[in-house]
């Protein structure tokens, strides 16, 4: 599992690279915000909800390069959050084989490719439940402790322990 978490977020962090070298039209960073949601997708995208952070609120965080790595800077109104109890709506992501996950990420947008990232990690949460929850495809809305991540060993942005689902 910690192969698979290492892989996913070295992908990360060459996407957090290339945000960095390769901007697109209009001055845009390519690879950054939510994720691209594939139009050819048969997984619908998430509705919106007033009970959850939004996608567009958690991806608002900037970067800058320090010794060679990608680190986030998170704005004031994203820091506040740290350590309190959030709720999150995405799709999951396992990090392990099996029905029911307790440690998988949480993405904006639904894997279009099982060997592509939907984004950047701006757009991933990494959760660890409290209790098993059965994997699907369908949208998912996890409740726990928010972490804002400054330096995560693996490139990721936030985590949520102690997360249970929510309706």
């Amino acid at each position: 599992m910690r192969k698979l978490l290492l892989v996913l977020v070295l992908s990360l962090t060459s996407v957090a690279q290339a945000q960095l070298d390769a901007p697109i039209a209009g001055g845009i960073p390519s690879g950054s915000g939510a994720g691209v949601h594939s139009p050819q997708s048969p997984i619908a995208p998430l509705k919106e909800r007033a009970d959850v952070l939004p996608w567009s609120f958690l991806t608002n965080v900037k970067t800058k390069v320090e010794k060679n790595r990608v680190l986030p800077v998170f704005p004031p109104e994203i820091l506040v959050l740290d350590g309190k109890q959030q709720r999150v709506q995405g799709f999951m992501m396992p990090l392990e084989p099996g029905e029911k996950q307790t440690h998988f990420l949480l993405s904006s947008v639904p894997l279009s490719c099982s060997f592509c990232l939907p984004g950047g990690p701006e757009s991933m949460i990494e959760v660890k439940t409290k209790t098993p929850i059965r994997y699907g495809m369908e949208p998912l809305v996890v409740q726990g402790r928010l972490a804002v991540l400054h330096d995560d060993q693996y490139g990721l942005y936030y985590r949520i322990t102690d997360a249970v689902p929510v309706k």
